[in-house]
Formats: structure tokens, sequence, C-alpha cells
């Protein structure tokens, strides 16, 4: 029997929708065994959030400050298996607070350590500068990162900002005022996810994962656009600095979030499309360079 671990961590249910979709024709073969480990911090973190507890988030979620997590049950961390797919969600274009906790841990190394891992990315849109920091914390914990699929909402920036914050301040996954789309990622992907679990499943089969970054792709699972990528990177930096300004000793956390407030709008609603104008003049003399850092994030050759 080949053994395989489903590490997650989900608040609202979509990204174990997702996982659980994935995995479905490898858990309908009949030689795999399939374990799960839900990620649980020590102290949860609400959902729906609150305006407060969502922004006072981010400092700790950008900078990778881990928390304390229930540790996995010991039936988990003595087994050695044969594939982890390790689902994780985008916190403020990093690992979540409770993924980057697991992925610090000890507990990391023990489970991960010379075993093919498959990430599973559920997020709004941006998601490439987060992956490279995962990439670096499974590297760290000796794990072997084999291929990655991502789900995202489709829909324009703009209208996933709207959708997505109704959903994380109301806990409601439906349609704001009756007109705007479902916020998060399509439940036609969702519904498809198991299209990926074939390509995996054939994978290990072969035990051989070599290809599986290009057939992952192939078959629509590597999600982003060129802009996205740029916006990430120019925001990761931005939010750098923030956050340390916020974590900064001087006093008065709450006043200098809410200017972090009004700079992210800003950013979104203002410096965004100002950005996305000089992207669409610039495209055609940088176009081979993107198309390179593109194929690097998407895992592909």
């Amino acid at each position: 029997m080949k053994k395989i671990l489903v590490i997650y961590y989900s608040q609202s249910g979509q990204l174990k929708e997702i996982s659980n979709n994935l995995i479905a024709p490898i858990k309908e073969s009949d030689y795999c065994e399939i374990d799960y480990y839900n990620i649980q911090p020590e102290n949860p973190f609400p959902f729906p959030w609150s305006g407060k507890s969502f922004y006072d988030a981010f400092p700790e979620s950008f900078q990778q400050i881990p928390v304390d997590i229930i540790p996995p049950p010991k039936d988990i961390l003595d087994k050695k298996y044969d594939l982890i797919i390790f689902s994780y969600q985008v916190w403020f274009l990093s690992p979540s607070i409770p993924i980057n906790s697991f992925l610090k841990s000890s507990y990391a190394k023990k489970i991960m350590g010379d075993t093919p891992i498959i990430t599973v990315i559920g997020c709004r849109n941006m998601w490439v500068m987060s992956h490279e920091k995962v990439k670096k914390l499974i590297a760290q914990a000796n794990g072997n990162l084999v291929g990655n699929v991502s789900f995202v909402d489709r829909h324009i920036n703009h209208v996933s900002v709207i959708t997505i914050v109704h959903w994380m301040f109301s806990g409601k996954k439906t349609k704001l005022y009756g007109i705007f789309p479902k916020p998060g990622v399509a439940q036609r992907d969702i519904d498809a996810a198991s299209k990926f679990g074939e390509i995996i499943l054939n994978k290990i089969e072969k035990d051989d994962f070599k290809d599986l970054p290009n057939e992952l792709y192939n078959a629509g699972g590597v999600l982003t656009k060129p802009f996205l990528v740029l916006m990430d990177q120019k925001a990761n930096k931005m939010f750098s600095l923030w956050s340390k300004f916020v974590l900064s000793k001087n006093k008065n956390r709450s006043f200098k979030l809410f200017l972090f407030k009004i700079y992210l709008w800003l950013a979104i609603w203002i410096i965004s499309p100002i950005v996305f104008l000089l992207f669409l003049i610039t495209y055609p003399i940088k176009k081979r360079k993107i198309d390179r850092e593109m194929n690097y994030y998407r895992g592909i050759e």
C-alpha cells in the first residue's frame, strides 16, 4: 500500500473541499492509504473575521512569525509516507500563519523529510511570492517538492476584492447584493479538482513524479497572470516596509494598522490601475523576460 498524507488548514472549508475533490481518485484506488492532518493553532483564528482581527494578523502573517500549534497525532509522526498533499492558503502575500507555523515547527522535518510533496493552493489571485516562501520552508524541512496546483478566483481583481471582503467579514459565500458573483474559487473549478488527482494517481502508480509539473500545468492546474505576478512582487516590497513599521517598538499599533489599511485601499483602487496601464505599455519590450519568469513560477520547463 502507498501511504498518502493530506495536510491542510482551512477556515471557511473551501480548501478542505478542494483537497477532498482532488484526492478523490487516489482515495478510490485500492492501493493507497490516506491519512489527514488538519493543522490547528492553539488559539484559533476567527472566521468570519472582524475588521480589527483581520488587519491585526497582517504583520505577523507577512513576517512569517509562527504561533503554537496543536501537535500532530503520534501515529502520523511515526509513519513514513510515500507522498504528501500539502494544502494551504495565502494571507497578506505569505502562507497563512497556521501553515507557516507548521512549516517552521520540528514536526515539519519529522513528517516531510525525504518525502515527495505536492502543494495545493487556494487563494484570491496572487500566490507566486507566497509559494516561493513555502518552497524555501519545505526545503528547510528536507521535503521534496514535486508539483503544485493553484485554485484562484478567476474574476477581475477589483471584483474579487469586493466579493472576498464580503465573504471574510460575513462568513457567507453568497452573491453580494444579488449582483456580484460568488466569492472565492468557482464551484466548477472545485468540482473539477479530481482531474488533477487522476494525474497524480498515475504518477503514484509509476512511482515517478519527474514530469508532474508540466502535466499539471497543461491540465490547467497553475493559474496566474503576468500582471498579478508583477503586483505580487511590488506589493511584497511594500508589505515588508509596512509590516516592519507596525512591529516596530514604538507604541500605537492600532494607529499604525489604521494607516496600513488606508495604504492598502489606495494601492488597490488607485495605484493598481496606474501600474496596470504602465504594464500594458511596457509589456512588448519585456515579453521575453516576463515569459521566463512565468515559466519559473509555474514550475514548468
